[in-house]
């Protein structure tokens, strides 16, 4: 025992350092604590910053501007459920104007399409800059074109039941996507049932949809099943395309919690749901 020193025993020369090394800490914080240091102050060119705030708010819009899908100028009397989605208007509002074209009836004015359809102030004066109206309609300084025959629309053609030399008669659809048409429409086994469907048709603009609608027409087949939403099962829901098993899940755990939809938009609010596919699936639901 007597053997074992302790790690506490220094020689003089060691306890000056020691001592040296703890003054200069303790004369380093008292400098630290009571002299005050000259602070230099950043100058910051506010122009310069001002100029290159700007310059990132504009490239800002400028890529807005690109993102936004472009309007093209369109007969409003042939407004379908895709474009009256994208345009902005409420189903509401698509399916007045769509009730009184069944009628055989033509609205040829921007007032009149408010009247017929009740959109918004605000709504409207976005639309009205893009209709165009026939040229007898909007030329007020020349008669109408005089014959013994009343105006009627042009006979569609069933879009279930056209060729691809039918399809070709759109300007902007040749052989590859009237082929692509006629593929996709093998793949559903009840058919085209309405004409948003052609949005899922690779290379298909929403322009050429809309031309296509004032030619075709899809009517929904009177024996189609739709599945109950309020009722359904998973196993019943994931027969729609784009419903998965994890969805599906999702959306009945989103029903018991709100006691059942109050309608098919309420599932836009489900996580994770596809909702920029909703105009399709929608069309195999039905709340009840």
């Amino acid at each position: 025992m007597k053997n074992i020193k302790s790690h506490f025993v220094f020689t003089k020369q060691q306890r000056n350092g020691i001592l040296s090394l703890l003054s200069l800490i303790v004369i380093l914080q008292l400098v630290y604590f009571f002299v005050d240091f000259p602070r230099k102050e950043i100058d910051f060119d506010n122009e310069s910053l001002e100029k290159f705030q700007k310059e990132i708010d504009f490239l800002k819009a400028v890529e807005i501007e690109k993102r936004q899908p472009k309007i093209f100028p369109f007969n409003p009397n042939f407004i379908t459920d895709y474009k009256g989605y994208t345009l902005g208007m409420s189903n509401e509002e698509i399916d007045r104007l769509l009730h009184f074209r069944e009628q055989g009836k033509w609205v040829n004015s921007k007032e009149e399409f408010q009247q017929v359809t009740m959109v918004s102030d605000s709504l409207l004066n976005a639309m009205a800059p893009y209709f165009k109206f026939p040229d007898w309609v909007t030329n007020t300084s020349e008669a109408k074109p005089k014959s013994n025959k009343v105006n009627s629309p042009i006979t569609k053609i069933d879009l279930n039941k056209a060729s691809q030399e039918d399809l070709r008669k759109v300007n902007g659809i040749g052989e590859v996507l009237s082929k692509r048409i006629m593929d996709y429409r093998k793949t559903l086994s009840s058919g085209f049932i309405s004409m948003v469907q052609l949005q899922e048709v690779y290379g298909l603009s929403p322009e050429v949809i809309e031309r296509m609608s004032e030619l075709f027409f899809v009517k929904e087949p009177e024996n189609l099943s739709k599945v109950k939403l309020n009722t359904a099962s998973r196993d019943e829901l994931v027969t729609i395309k784009y419903i998965d098993y994890e969805i599906a899940h999702k959306i009945i755990e989103e029903r018991t919690l709100r006691e059942g939809f109050k309608s098919l938009e309420e599932l836009t609010k489900v996580k994770d749901f596809p909702v920029h596919r909703f105009e399709i699936i929608k069309l195999y639901l039905t709340l009840n």
